[in-house]
Protein backbone atom coordinates (compact mmCIF):
# COMPACT_ATOMS: atom_id res chain seq x y z
CA UNK A 1 0.00 0.00 0.00
CA UNK A 2 2.75 1.83 0.80
CA UNK A 3 4.38 1.52 -2.53
CA UNK A 4 1.73 2.59 -4.16
CA UNK A 5 1.31 5.69 -2.19
CA UNK A 6 4.92 6.67 -3.41
CA UNK A 7 4.31 6.24 -6.90
CA UNK A 8 0.77 8.09 -6.66
CA UNK A 9 3.37 11.18 -5.07
CA UNK A 10 5.74 10.57 -7.55
CA UNK A 11 3.62 10.69 -10.46
CA UNK A 12 1.81 13.87 -9.11
CA UNK A 13 5.58 15.65 -8.75
CA UNK A 14 5.81 14.56 -12.27
CA UNK A 15 2.74 16.61 -13.33
CA UNK A 16 3.59 19.43 -11.25
CA UNK A 17 7.08 19.50 -13.01
CA UNK A 18 5.42 19.28 -16.64
CA UNK A 19 2.86 21.97 -16.05
CA UNK A 20 5.38 24.20 -14.53
CA UNK A 21 7.73 23.57 -17.66
CA UNK A 22 4.62 24.04 -20.19
CA UNK A 23 3.69 27.15 -18.34
CA UNK A 24 7.61 28.71 -18.82
CA UNK A 25 7.89 27.62 -22.09
CA UNK A 26 3.99 29.38 -22.94
CA UNK A 27 5.57 32.92 -21.22
CA UNK A 28 8.71 32.58 -23.30
CA UNK A 29 6.57 32.30 -26.48
CA UNK A 30 4.15 35.20 -25.12
CA UNK A 31 7.73 37.11 -24.52
CA UNK A 32 9.05 36.74 -27.65
CA UNK A 33 5.67 37.44 -29.10
CA UNK A 34 5.31 40.93 -27.24
CA UNK A 35 9.26 41.79 -28.12
CA UNK A 36 8.72 41.36 -32.30
CA UNK A 37 5.04 43.25 -31.57
CA UNK A 38 6.62 46.05 -30.17
CA UNK A 39 9.77 46.27 -32.85
CA UNK A 40 7.61 45.91 -35.58
CA UNK A 41 5.49 48.82 -34.14
CA UNK A 42 8.50 51.09 -33.53
CA UNK A 43 10.13 50.39 -37.00
CA UNK A 44 6.83 51.34 -39.10
CA UNK A 45 6.19 54.18 -36.49
CA UNK A 46 9.81 55.11 -37.66
CA UNK A 47 8.97 54.78 -41.67
CA UNK A 48 6.11 56.56 -40.94
CA UNK A 49 8.29 59.35 -39.61
CA UNK A 50 10.61 58.45 -42.47
CA UNK A 51 8.00 59.40 -45.11
CA UNK A 52 6.84 62.24 -43.44
CA UNK A 53 10.02 64.09 -43.74
CA UNK A 54 10.42 63.03 -46.90
CA UNK A 55 6.77 64.41 -47.75
CA UNK A 56 7.92 67.99 -45.61
CA UNK A 57 11.15 67.67 -48.35
CA UNK A 58 9.38 67.46 -51.22
CA UNK A 59 6.33 70.03 -50.22
CA UNK A 60 7.15 72.83 -48.01
CA UNK A 61 9.09 75.74 -49.78
CA UNK A 62 9.79 77.53 -47.18
CA UNK A 63 13.49 76.49 -46.05
CA UNK A 64 13.30 77.66 -42.77
CA UNK A 65 10.14 75.55 -41.64
CA UNK A 66 11.26 72.88 -43.65
CA UNK A 67 14.66 72.23 -41.81
CA UNK A 68 12.76 73.07 -38.73
CA UNK A 69 9.99 70.32 -39.30
CA UNK A 70 12.72 68.00 -40.36
CA UNK A 71 14.91 68.60 -37.19
CA UNK A 72 11.76 67.28 -34.78
CA UNK A 73 10.24 64.21 -36.94
CA UNK A 74 14.44 63.56 -36.53
CA UNK A 75 14.28 63.56 -33.09
CA UNK A 76 11.53 62.09 -32.35
CA UNK A 77 12.19 58.95 -34.89
CA UNK A 78 15.63 58.96 -32.96
CA UNK A 79 13.86 58.98 -29.45
CA UNK A 80 11.76 56.03 -30.57
CA UNK A 81 14.69 53.74 -31.33
CA UNK A 82 16.17 54.44 -28.36
CA UNK A 83 13.39 53.84 -26.44
CA UNK A 84 12.77 50.70 -28.61
CA UNK A 85 16.72 49.74 -27.27
CA UNK A 86 16.17 50.58 -23.97
CA UNK A 87 12.93 48.47 -23.55
CA UNK A 88 14.48 45.31 -25.58
CA UNK A 89 17.21 45.32 -22.82
CA UNK A 90 15.10 45.74 -19.96
CA UNK A 91 12.89 42.93 -21.65
CA UNK A 92 15.45 40.99 -22.14
CA UNK A 93 17.44 41.48 -18.07
CA UNK A 94 13.76 40.29 -16.55
CA UNK A 95 13.26 37.67 -19.02
CA UNK A 96 16.85 35.92 -17.72
CA UNK A 97 15.87 37.23 -14.12
CA UNK A 98 12.85 34.90 -14.25
CA UNK A 99 14.75 31.99 -15.44
CA UNK A 100 16.95 32.28 -12.55
CA UNK A 101 15.07 33.04 -9.94
CA UNK A 102 12.52 29.80 -11.41
CA UNK A 103 15.62 27.59 -11.21
CA UNK A 104 17.03 28.55 -7.58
Amino acid sequence: MNEERNWSDISKDITNVANKIKSRIDEEDLVDDLKDTFKSTIEKTSQLINNIIQTVETTVSDEAIKKETKDIFSKINHELKSLLSETKSKLSYTSDSNIVYEEE
